[in-house]
């Protein structure tokens, strides 16, 4: 890939259907395959970046504006698909819009492009290093807000929900300083707790784990680069293979020096846990391991193919050993929320025949969701179709009390051959099986990052 000639430019992250979409739309008049379940009452809504006026020669995939999609359903039906625009300083000017209230804190205004989260009666769109976005039921931006403050450095988009009490625990990273403060919200929405971890250097955590006694903190070889920031590259983090890559436990009641920091073996990164959990003074944790990341400045998102992978932290033996799950190219690992820090048995990811792409694109082979059942050891496949990509996929409780896996998995899937996108439903206890329910958008929706589903009257 040349950056020499800008004539010559081609950004992957413009192409297909990682391109942007031209228009706002409200869609009501949606088309049903299949039988959307009756108990299914509220929306699935997804974040992702739309760029407005990129500049091929500096544009990744992490720094287009945000875009919220979201389908809205209710006694078996799908009463509305909607697309809008976070509407952050970028995305309001470029608009010719009044600029939304804000909050102080964050290092950066923010774009709204990474997740979308519903705590204590708002939905909140997230990217790290800024402070999120509150929208109304209808995805229409209402304020940024910094949640009671303060929050220098904002808050990352990964936040973990507690099931016994229903406060928020999140992390945030900082590139003007080696710290990272660990967060509580409470169920009233407002900051009440604050924790600092000295890390080794301004390096990019995008995740954290948690389990019922420890919060789980990775300080890994993304390092922040002051010359490319000066440069003006839309993401100025590289890869340094010399940094000691290491893994913090925390006592969730302790502070950040009541730390233990476990060197790792070699060298990786970790975008997403799917979910960790406590076992005789251990905790065990899966998830997704990349090789390497941002380890040239080409725009691809990864250098090898990231696995599935299980890790023992034993924090007084000060030891992680880390065993292969399943060494195919995936991403976007999700777990029943309800067991969020606790003993899971079942999870979920999207395979991609190209992780560079995230799919097969028009014609390709298209992707792959992947059930995991870690106690039995198997993994069961649903195979979209030629051409057919999938973004990240939830999953939904039949019921507040259903067993793990009993319930729905639910994402938007991108249909090559049409060009346009669908809200997908998948029998989370046969998984292989065709979707229980494909909504026909009658829209594209470009590829993403995270959403969620939010029941109608949820926390």
């Amino acid at each position: 890939m040349t950056t020499t000639d800008a004539d010559e430019i081609t950004n992957v992250y413009l192409s297909d259907n990682f391109a942007p979409v031209a228009e706002e739309v409200t869609v009501t008049d949606l088309d049903v395959v299949g039988a959307i379940p009756a108990q299914l009452d509220g929306r699935y809504v997804r974040t992702g970046p739309n760029p407005i006026a990129p500049d091929p020669s500096n544009h990744h995939w992490f720094a287009g504006e945000g875009m919220v999609h979201g389908v809205r359903l209710r006694d078996g039906k799908a009463e509305w698909y909607r697309n809008r625009y976070v509407r952050s300083p970028q995305v309001t000017g470029a608009l010719g819009e009044p600029a939304v209230p804000s909050d102080e804190g964050g290092l950066v205004p923010g774009l709204g492009n990474t997740n979308i989260v519903h705590h204590a009666g708002r939905l909140l769109a997230l990217m790290e290093l800024s402070l999120p976005f509150e929208l109304t039921p209808d995805l229409d931006t209402v304020r940024a807000t910094n949640l009671g403050g303060p929050l220098p450095a904002g808050i990352n988009a990964h936040p973990k929900f507690d099931p016994d009490t229903n406060e928020l625990h999140v992390m945030a990273y900082s590139f003007a300083e080696p710290i990272l403060r660990y967060h509580v919200i409470g169920t009233d929405g407002l900051l009440r707790r604050t924790e600092e971890l000295a890390l080794g250097a301004p390096v990019m955590v995008h995740d954290m784990a948690m389990t019922d006694s420890s919060v789980i903190a990775f300080d890994l070889p993304v390092v922040f680069s002051l010359e490319l920031a000066m440069a003006g590259r839309s993401m100025p983090f590289v890869w340094d293979p010399d940094y000691t890559p290491r893994v913090g436990v925390m006592p969730r009641s302790g502070s950040g020096a009541d730390t233990t920091w476990i060197e790792l073996d070699e060298p990786c990164y970790v975008y997403h846990p799917l979910n960790a959990y406590d076992d005789d003074g251990r905790v065990v944790m899966d998830l997704v391991v990349h090789p390497k990341a941002f380890a040239n400045t080409e725009r691809e998102p990864s250098q090898g193919e990231p696995s599935m992978q299980r890790w023992v932290l034993d924090p007084v033996a000060g030891t992680c050993s880390r065993t292969v799950i399943d060494e195919r190219g995936q991403e976007f690992p999700r777990a029943d929320e309800r067991l969020a820090g606790r003993r899971h048995r079942y999870g979920y990811s999207v395979a991609v025949p190209e992780l560079a792409g995230l799919g097969g694109g028009q014609g390709g082979p298209g992707g792959t969701l992947l059930g995991y059942d870690v106690v039995a050891g198997t993994v069961a496949e649903h195979h979209f179709g030629a051409g057919c990509t999938p973004s990240e996929f939830v999953f939904v409780p039949a019921a507040p009390d259903a067993a793990e896996n009993e319930g729905w998995l639910m994402g938007y899937v991108h249909d090559g051959a049409t060009d346009t996108s669908s809200l997908q439903i998948l029998d989370a206890t046969d998984v292989a099986a065709p979707p229980v329910a494909r909504v026909e958008l009658g829209h594209r929706v470009p590829q993403g990052f995270h959403g969620n589903w939010m029941p109608e009257g949820g926390a």
